[in-house]
């Protein structure tokens, strides 16, 4: 899955389009390398967020299509 879909589906950014200028921006990170808003996640990948002076650290658990907001949270776990 895209990390731009993942982000959105995981409810970690709320818009895609946010995401995807996140990844242009050179905010997002998977296991250490800078993301596009088109590289792969897989399960088992760790995902670095800068957020301006926050950084948010998580590692994929799953990857699905379709999540209910009430399951997002068991995608990730947050490092």
């Amino acid at each position: 899955m895209r990390i731009d879909k993942f982000l959105k589906n995981s409810r970690i950014i709320k818009r895609r389009t946010v995401a995807k200028e996140a990844c242009e921006k050179g905010r997002v990170f998977i296991n250490g390398k800078e993301a596009k808003p088109g590289s792969e996640v897989e399960v088992g990948d760790v995902i670095e967020i800068n957020f301006g002076t926050n950084a948010l650290k998580v590692e994929v658990l799953e990857v699905l299509e379709h999540v209910p907001k009430n399951k997002a949270v068991e995608l990730y776990k947050t490092l």
